[in-house]
């Protein structure tokens, strides 16, 4: 049988060698400390992963693609030799998506040390991404907001993305598209938040498989067993 930190602190309580609001104390100050640690580990991690040169565009978890509705569009741009253009335009919104992440980092911490300790233990206890759907419910709309005008700057840059935005309008007017996808802004601000907690979401994976491989005790004291 394994026997977690918490049990092994109760048995002593029970013979009298701490009283019990100390065992709970323990385990729930343990919890909130785990939890933090954790989100902000996996946070930092997935905002240095992507927030670099590639670090969308390289990788297919998250590579962001052209819209899905926009490709009745894009199948008549192909046919009329613009692959190239798209090409481009797909680039252009995965840099931004990068240009962007590393705006995060700020608003990702405060929301690790604002995690209360009632909260902790009940992600301690919650599935493998647990903390990241805590975090994303917190962080999500906030970040969208910081995301749009970073990403707006680097797709203005690029001309392709400007006739996307044409082009996506009159095919939304037409109900050819999704009136959602008819601008690329806000469709690669969502696709690099969904990036985002996706990887947040990996490291937390890999936290509560293999605590004591993090190389942090307080990781190995809440996700761990002894």
């Amino acid at each position: 049988m394994m026997w977690g930190r918490r049990d092994l602190l109760c048995l002593v309580a029970a013979a009298g060698g701490l009283p019990a609001w100390a065992v709970l104390a323990a385990g729930e100050a343990d919890s909130a400390l785990g939890v933090r640690a954790a989100l902000e580990r996996g946070a930092l991690s997935a905002v240095n992963l992507l927030g670099r040169t590639d670090g969308f565009f390289a990788n297919p978890r998250v590579r962001i693609p052209l819209p899905p509705s926009f490709e009745r569009v894009a199948k008549v741009l192909r046919m009329v030799g613009q692959q190239r253009k798209l090409d481009d335009l797909v680039l252009a919104m995965n840099r931004a998506a990068e240009a962007a992440v590393p705006e995060a980092k700020s608003l990702l911490v405060q929301a690790v040390r604002s995690i209360s300790i009632e909260d902790a233990l009940d992600l301690v206890r919650g599935d493998d991404t647990a903390v990241t759907q805590f975090f994303e419910r917190k962080t999500r709309e906030p970040l969208g907001e910081r995301f749009l005008p970073i990403v707006t700057r680097a797709t203005e840059r690029v001309s392709v993305a400007r006739k996307y935005n044409e082009l996506a309008g009159k095919a939304a007017s037409m109900g050819l598209m999704e009136a959602e996808q008819a601008r690329v802004e806000p469709y690669v601000t969502d696709k690099a938040l969904d990036g985002l907690f996706l990887m947040i979401g990996e490291e937390e994976r890999k936290i509560r498989r293999d605590p004591v491989g993090t190389g942090s005790s307080i990781l190995q004291k809440v996700f761990g067993r002894w």
